[in-house]
């Protein structure tokens, strides 16, 4: 299916502590770049006619305040740990000046947890000013959000599945540690990804910079930029200056432009 132009906005770029992180000294957190300031991991994809959200984080009321978002038409899930879905209640702005329920797209495991963690939301006797919500299951194969084709792309993040999604010639993987050769088939020829890499040392359950990079050079994608960082990463410019060439940290409020 064909893409049309997409801008896509770095909502966010950290961890599930944002940096930087509560109660910490460190000189990441204590660093006066802005590009050093990062809140939880998300991305605002937007086409001409077309706009959604990837994960809704504690931060989206004002990730979606900071951007001046005034239309939404759905919101994708790549999992359901919190600091990918606690923000969801927020929509209910959108509901209200839309006149509209809000479209829903999460696999099976992080429905259940919407269901499960705002319970109120789905119950029989609904509170008035409530989110209004219309849950779909994401299908395995391509689908289409208005005139912007969807991809899913399976990865896990040590035993839960997660879900990545490529639109057109970019793709967008957070909170992975493994992708299957049989997925990793769907990224190639992206011309441009967004990846998780979550500090130097090696983690349980994402990857760390060492395999990000390892990742963008075997699938041979020409640029990609790293988010879901932690303060353990490192201070933001003085790391691009090791990165080789073609990849970049990403960063809070970086706008990336598709063909």
């Amino acid at each position: 299916m064909h893409c049309p132009p997409l801008k896509i906005t770095v909502l966010g770029s950290g961890t599930s502590s944002g940096v930087p992180m509560i109660a910490c000294t460190c000189e990441v957190c204590r660093s006066a770049d802005e590009k050093d300031k990062r809140l939880r991991s998300s991305i605002l994809v937007e086409s001409s006619n077309t706009t959604f959200v990837i994960d809704t984080t504690p931060d989206f009321r004002y990730q979606m305040l900071r951007e001046d978002v005034k239309k939404m038409d759905a919101v994708l899930f790549t999992h359901p740990h919190k600091d990918h879905i606690a923000g969801l209640d927020d929509v209910r702005a959108f509901n209200y000046f839309q006149q509209e329920a809000m479209n829903v797209y999460a696999n099976e495991l992080t429905q259940a947890a919407l269901r499960r963690e705002f319970a109120y939301v789905f119950s029989d006797h609904k509170y008035p000013g409530i989110p209004n919500l219309i849950l779909h299951e994401i299908p395995e194969k391509e689908f289409m959000i208005g005139d912007i084709p969807v991809m899913p792309i399976k990865a896990w993040h040590l035993k839960m599945p997660v879900l990545g999604f490529r639109f057109g010639n970019f793709t967008y993987i957070t909170d992975a540690n493994r992708i299957e050769d049989e997925e990793k088939e769907k990224i190639k020829g992206s011309e441009i990804l967004i990846v998780n890499a979550l500090r130097r040392e090696k983690h349980i359950s994402h990857f760390n910079l060492e395999e990000a990079i390892e990742l963008v050079q075997e699938l041979g994608i020409p640029r990609a930029y790293f988010t879901h960082i932690s303060h353990q990463l490192g201070l933001h410019a003085k790391l691009n200056e090791e990165l080789p060439a073609g990849i970049e940290l990403a960063y809070d409020k970086q706008q990336i432009f598709t063909k």
